[in-house]
């Protein structure tokens, strides 16, 4: 999952960032939100974090934009502990939860999780290739009746594909869904997480399609 965090408190912005990746999810983090209207109209972002108080404005304004234009993105917007009045404002214009400041970084990240949920459709929240089946809600993985542990590149690279089962992805497009604006990427990174997946669970679960990318193995 790619997240975007708008939040202008530098000191949680940065922890929120770091606590979300730590989760094995992709996050960038940006303070503006005329920056965050930028991003979301140039990156795919599976959910935003909201900040409703920005230096620029009311992030409730940019909610009922992408609401307006019929943005599929799931939204958690945050809001301060005495503004009942924000979060039932929020509610209205389409978000889908809030979490109120201060909060536990775990509990946030259960959260965006649960939240994230409500938008994969069921027949998407379990797949079987062979003698491999994947759990998408619970994040894991079984080979037969045997448990397999992938690192979080890994299975965010197996998730991708998973959520994308009748489409070839490029390398491109899947290095922006691993990984955020600030984050270094080697030019042989997917090449070697696809190689540690495949001897995790056999040649066959991710197909290579020459000069194009990469799908789910059938």
């Amino acid at each position: 999952m790619r997240v975007l965090i708008v939040e202008d408190e530098e000191a949680l912005g940065s922890a929120v960032r770091d606590r979300v990746r730590q989760a094995g999810h992709t996050a960038d983090w940006l303070t503006r939100l005329d920056e965050a209207e930028v991003a979301l109209k140039t990156t795919h972002y599976d959910l935003l974090l909201l900040d409703l108080g920005l230096p620029d404005g009311n992030g409730l304004d940019l909610l009922k934009k992408i609401r307006a234009g019929k943005g599929r993105i799931a939204v958690l917007i945050v809001t301060a502990h005495d503004q009942i009045s924000d979060r039932i404002a929020g509610l209205a214009a389409g978000a889908d939860d809030y979490i109120v400041k201060p909060f536990d970084l775990d509990e946030l990240v259960a959260r965006i999780d649960a939240v994230y949920r409500r938008y994969i459709p069921v027949a998407e929240k379990s797949l079987r290739i062979g003698d491999i089946s994947l759990d998408l809600q619970r994040k894991n993985v079984m080979k037969g009746e045997v448990p397999i542990e992938l690192t979080a590149k890994e299975w965010a690279i197996l998730e991708f594909l998973a959520r994308h089962p009748d489409m070839i992805s490029s390398k491109e497009r899947i290095e922006e869904s691993l990984y955020g604006f600030d984050e270094e990427i080697e030019s042989n990174a997917i090449e070697v997480f696809v190689s540690r997946i495949r001897k995790k669970l056999g040649s066959s679960i991710i197909r290579t399609v020459r000069g194009r990318g990469y799908s789910l193995g059938k």
